[in-house]
């Protein structure tokens, strides 16, 4: 495959699509806001009014965007991608959508005989940037494939996890083992400093024993600094929690840990801060012991 298309070119979208762009990929995308894709157009790509008229032109339509809704008006909304695809296309869902709308959308596309793989990703706009990301895909072996040196131009760690779904359930799993990590950070950093205990020096301590995560290293730092730029935000955290526990209900599984961090990424968000990134978690755990900050 060589002509590619885009949708959704936010902080993660973008700089995955520009290195679609430089590893020398035909590329049309299309933005609600045209200024997003600005750099991209400077890289040779090509704007689309529309994601019909994106689909007529590519044979593979890669998309990044926020929740199932908006999945659902990219493909099968008014001039949505559906109406444009060939037979034999190939839908590359990136974002982070549920298992139940995942396993809707490939039926429909089925239909009309076009693949679909679900392959959120997981590693920050850094990540995006720096083409390292974690990528977990469901769907057919043979389309993975078939994609696979597509995402290898964006990602580092690419593991074909199942069929249908089975990507999104993954990223599910994702979320649940950060927001409990994120969660253990700030409370042990929130304890130490209502002990009287530098916690800065109890981070140090920490990350040279069992202890140790990528998560108190990077956003342990991030709380300590209180320097909440997002890398991913807490709005989008909050709403990953929610289909998580969607599933979870469905399922009878209980998940008393991603419970309580999805409260309190609900009391965050209400407080206004659903910008920030998620470790600003924190902040409400330091609220809740009287921690002065």
């Amino acid at each position: 495959m060589t002509t590619l298309g885009f949708i959704g070119l936010g902080a993660m979208g973008r700089p995955m699509a520009m290195n679609l762009r430089q590893a020398g990929h035909a590329l049309w995308v299309h933005a609600r806001t045209p200024q997003r894709a600005s750099d991209l157009l400077a890289a040779g790509a090509t704007l689309a009014a529309s994601p019909k008229a994106l689909a007529r032109a590519v044979e593979a339509l890669f998309i990044n965007v926020s929740d199932d809704a908006a999945v659902e008006a990219v493909l099968f909304g008014p001039d949505g991608a559906m109406a444009g695809l060939a037979a034999g296309s190939v839908v590359v869902d990136m974002g982070t959508t549920s298992p139940a709308a995942t396993r809707a959308f490939a039926a429909r596309l089925a239909e009309s005989s076009v693949s679909w793989l679900d392959a959120p990703v997981s590693g920050g706009e850094s990540g995006a940037k720096a083409a390292t990301l974690s990528i977990m895909v469901g769907g057919d072996e043979a389309v993975f494939s078939r994609v696979l040196p597509l995402f290898q131009v964006m990602g580092r760690n690419i593991v074909h996890v199942g069929e249908t779904g089975a990507g999104q359930v993954a990223k599910a799993c994702n979320q649940i083992a950060v927001s409990a990590t994120l969660l253990g950070v700030a409370e042990a950093l929130t304890f130490a400093a209502k002990q009287g205990v530098d916690p800065v020096k109890v981070r140090a301590a920490l990350l040279g024993g069992s202890a140790y995560s990528r998560i108190l290293e990077v956003h342990g730092q991030r709380m300590l600094d209180r320097d909440f730029t997002p890398g991913f935000r807490s709005g989008l955290h909050q709403k990953d929690l929610g289909i998580v526990l969607n599933e979870a209900r469905e399922k009878n599984v209980a998940l008393p840990v991603t419970s309580v961090a999805a409260q309190l990424l609900n009391a965050l968000v209400t407080a206004e801060k659903g910008e920030l990134d998620s470790s600003a978690l924190v902040m409400i755990i330091e609220r809740l012991a009287g921690v002065d900050q």
